[in-house]
């Protein structure tokens, strides 16, 4: 459970006196004995030596210290000291590091001193020294802020290279195996034990995964791919377009895009190299696209299923597409589709033909952002707008699970596809939940985007709208397919009569119809 809080005791919170204190406990991947219970136990034996009663509890499980953002505990945690209203007067934290192993040691001591400054005073329960502004813990305490961001940076070295060896050694290194291969779990002595599907992972540390080949059927269609790229020149477009018209779908049953396109054409593992490093995210400081000087790889480490010469030439129409533009012609280009769409985005860029990818762009520039100030734009889909999404991703996983547990708590039987997140319910029917996030006019009033998956082709959509803080569940519209004939509908807080139909408060009416004999009757 991530950024829990807990309340301990009925009232209080409530009680009055210097003795009141709060509870902060984080516990990432790395060490079993930072378990929380067992931070608890040393801030509670803390506690009652020194007269403090734990009246509330902030919890991070399973949460890296490296940054402030995703840890829900600790943010809550700064709210309510930052607001004055604080129902205590000292935070008790195991030690330094679980406070925090930022990169920059002055974060941490900037988060301690919001504390300071609202008369809050941090104790650092299981380290030697006690937090009281004396020189010796000052020395102390920045010296554990810099080893703990420290062992980060170590840490980080160690597991790349020892990514960097299982890479070379041809092992895959997490994700989907893609449209026409497959991944192979393999022992130790490289004897094959089965393809893993969708969402399988391997269960012994010393098991390992390779790519093999796919269906013939996937492997004919990567073969024809190519083909009408390379000597039917034809662009990524044009070859989703007739890949959707004969009902082709890809890897994750959804469309071709232009996009998923041109992934096939650029990505080696489709001639056997296996590649890594071709982006970076060290320490969740910043996104780095890394020139291809610095990949590391290991060629011929899988089965081929295209022609390496094939390949070159696909890849030699792609790169001579892209080096003959200027930086001048890249931001101009830019600059043309900004003013016919209103708007920029990595997807509306690798979408529109006779246009770059997106991905040059941040190599030529060192991001899309810097690319679009230097045309002068500011993105409407600013910081704010990246939190809500980062949001709504990450409250996704636990909606699903209380819509699931619903379900089957009714008496339902559920069935949910691990990558499409697809339900079959009663073995009946397909529903896919989307969440709609809400944004308001000018005027104040609000609207909501619904996008149905219609790759998926579910028989119902179950579309949660969001509130006005993009925080918790509005509602919630049962929409079936029958009646939905587009890709997605714009809704305002007042809707037509046809769509108040499926509107409901809460999930009772879905939960209640899950034990019926027919749903879609019932619907």
């Amino acid at each position: 459970m991530t950024g829990r809080i807990k309340s301990i005791g009925k009232g209080q919170n409530r009680r009055e006196g210097p003795s009141l204190a709060a509870a902060y406990v984080r516990m990432s991947t790395d060490l079993q004995k930072y378990s929380t219970e067992n931070q608890l136990h040393t801030i509670r034996r803390y506690a009652e030596q020194r007269g403090f009663t734990i009246v509330r509890v902030f919890e991070d499980s399973g949460r890296s210290g490296l940054r402030i953002d995703g840890r829900d505990g600790l943010q809550s945690l700064m709210l309510e000291v930052q607001s004055g209203t604080a129902g205590f007067q000292a935070i008790l934290v195991y030690d330094v590091s679980r406070w925090g192993r930022f990169q920059d040691a002055d974060e941490g001591a900037y988060h301690e001193h919001i504390c300071s400054r609202a008369g809050i005073r941090v104790h650092y329960c299981g380290e030697q020294f006690d937090n009281d502004g004396s020189i010796g813990s000052i020395l102390l305490k920045n010296v554990k802020r810099v080893m703990a961001g420290e062992y980060s940076r170590e840490l980080s070295v160690k597991v790349f290279a020892g990514q960097c060896r299982l890479i070379e050694h041809g092992f895959r290194q997490g994700g989907p195996a893609g449209f026409g291969l497959r991944r192979l779990l393999i022992d130790e002595g490289r004897n094959p034990k089965g393809e893993l599907g969708r969402g399988d992972r391997k269960s012994l540390q010393t098991d390992r995964v390779v790519l093999t080949p796919g269906p013939p059927d996937e492997i004919e269609h990567v073969h024809s791919i190519y083909s009408m790229f390379v000597e039917g020149g034809k662009s990524e477009r044009e070859i989703a377009l007739a890949l959707n018209q004969r009902g082709i779908m890809s890897d994750l049953g959804r469309p071709w895009t232009r996009a998923s396109i041109h992934q096939i054409l650029t990505n080696e593992k489709y001639i056997g190299n296996n590649i890594f490093n071709r982006v970076s995210y060290k320490l969740k400081q910043r996104r780095v696209v890394n020139q291809r000087d610095t990949w590391v790889r290991a060629d011929g480490a899988f089965p081929s299923i295209v022609d390496r010469a094939l390949f070159e030439r696909a890849r030699l129409i792609i790169d001579q597409r892209h080096n003959h533009y200027s930086d001048e012609e890249l931001l101009a280009l830019l600059q043309a589709v900004l003013a016919e769409e209103g708007s920029l985005s990595g997807l509306i860029i690798d979408e529109r033909d006779g246009m770059p990818s997106s991905s040059l762009y941040r190599h030529r520039f060192g991001s899309l952002l810097r690319a679009y100030s230097l045309i002068g734009y500011t993105p409407d889909r600013d910081y704010k707008f990246i939190e809500i999404n980062r949001h709504i991703r990450e409250s996704f996983p636990g909606l699903l699970a209380e819509i699931v547990a619903g379900l089957e708590n009714a008496g339902g039987s559920v069935a949910c596809d691990p990558i499409t997140h697809l339900l079959l319910v009663n073995h009946e029917f397909t529903a896919s939940i989307v969440l709609a996030r809400s944004f308001e006019t000018r005027t104040g009033a609000l609207r909501w985007q619904i996008r149905f998956d219609t790759g998926l082709a579910p028989d119902v959509t179950i579309a949660v709208r969001l509130d006005r803080s993009n925080e918790q569940p509005l509602d919630y519209y049962i929409l079936p397919s029958i009646d939905m004939n587009t890709g997605r509908i714009r809704m305002a807080e007042d809707n037509a009569l046809s769509l108040d139909a499926y509107r409901f408060e809460s999930l009772d009416f879905l939960y209640s119809m899950a034990a019926q004999t027919s749903f879609l009757e019932a619907v």
